[in-house]
């Protein structure tokens, strides 16, 4: 796709007339955010690769980074790509405890061998414990553990279905884990230079974890990447950025991958993470009819829709019964679009 300008040191604005947006529609959604959706911090709603809404409540700005929960999943399925795009993973057929020698499985456990990367990044791997609106995962439990890779890779295939989905933000860490053990380095460090960087993204320090209680690992102390305590990366929560890097990363995906006449992550990386399903979860990415969206809770999202060159980003403060923001993409922005 041609673009005019790449917002990789700025974001380029438009009337929303010159890029077939109805300014009215968009009104309706500034008065939407102003009455029903207060929780929601900042929005950059971005078409043919201008910026033709943002709005900041709460007293955020655009400079403010936001903790985005599992939108950080799409980020690490971005990473994994990249890094077999470079040579450093064979593909997503291989076998997860190949990167995990020292992790031995018992008698009974021979199964493990066989979970691939593939099964972590459309959460089909089977796990010990449910989740969904029957179970929890005990990501409290997982905060205390010395080595949460080996104690992640103690209770995998434990009690669980090859195939079925089942949702894991414990299973999507390992996925971070892979990424240091191939690379060399933390999903935070190569993200700044395989993905932030060439985005214009803000890079992310380095920040100690002085340590793991609730307030440091999913609360008001998150800050940065948080890592674990081997200095991975979280690869399933525990990212901070601007709403406008979001949009830059939606934007990479809407543009297939390429950035500015280079290609960050493959082509046939992005079609495989955002391909049709039957569980409708992609390589880490939530799929409807003609949209894909990186989400995490409290009603964090990148909307991503191709066909329309549309990409929305949201930011929100934690809630626990947030608005759906599906449902203000689908009445508020596009029918705003008029071609």
């Amino acid at each position: 796709m041609q673009r005019d300008s790449w917002p990789t040191q700025e974001w380029q604005t438009a009337e929303p007339e010159s890029v077939g947006m109805r300014p009215d529609k968009l009104l309706e959604l500034d008065k939407a955010l102003r009455s029903q959706y207060k929780s929601i911090n900042g929005m950059v709603v971005v078409r043919n690769g201008y910026t033709v809404f943002e709005r900041y409540n709460n007293g955020f700005g655009p400079g403010d980074t936001h903790t985005v929960a599992s939108v950080t999943k799409s980020f690490t399925s971005a990473l994994i790509g990249i890094a077999i795009d470079a040579g450093y993973i064979k593909d997503v057929e291989q076998k997860v405890l190949d990167f995990f020698p020292e992790y031995s499985p018992g008698a009974g456990e021979l199964h493990k061998r066989t979970i691939r990367i593939r099964h972590l990044l459309t959460m089909t791997a089977p796990i010990a414990w449910k989740t969904g609106a029957k179970g929890y995962e005990p990501l409290d439990r997982l905060r205390r553990q010395r080595d949460w890779v080996m104690f992640i890779l103690t209770l995998l295939g434990r009690n669980g279905q090859f195939g079925r989905f089942q949702y894991s933000s414990a299973a999507s860490h390992l996925l971070s884990a892979i990424i240091t053990r191939t690379t060399g380095m933390c999903a935070r460090a190569f993200a700044n230079e395989r993905l932030f960087r060439p985005l214009g993204m803000r890079h992310i320090p380095d920040h100690d974890m002085k340590s793991f209680s609730l307030d440091n690992v999913f609360g008001k102390n998150v800050t940065g990447w948080i890592k674990d305590p081997q200095g991975n990366s979280t690869g399933g929560w525990g990212l901070c950025i601007t709403p406008r890097d979001m949009a830059r990363f939606g934007f990479l995906y809407v543009n297939r991958g390429m950035w500015d006449n280079k290609q960050i992550v493959s082509e046939t990386w992005v079609n495989a993470s955002t391909a049709p399903n039957a569980h409708g979860y992609g390589y880490q990415w939530w799929l409807q009819e003609a949209a894909y969206a990186a989400s995490g809770s409290g009603g964090n999202h990148i909307f991503c829709v191709p066909g329309k060159d549309l990409v929305v980003a949201i930011a929100s403060k934690p809630a626990s019964r947030p608005r759906d923001r599906w449902v203000l993409l689908n009445r508020c922005i596009l029918p705003a679009i008029t071609d």
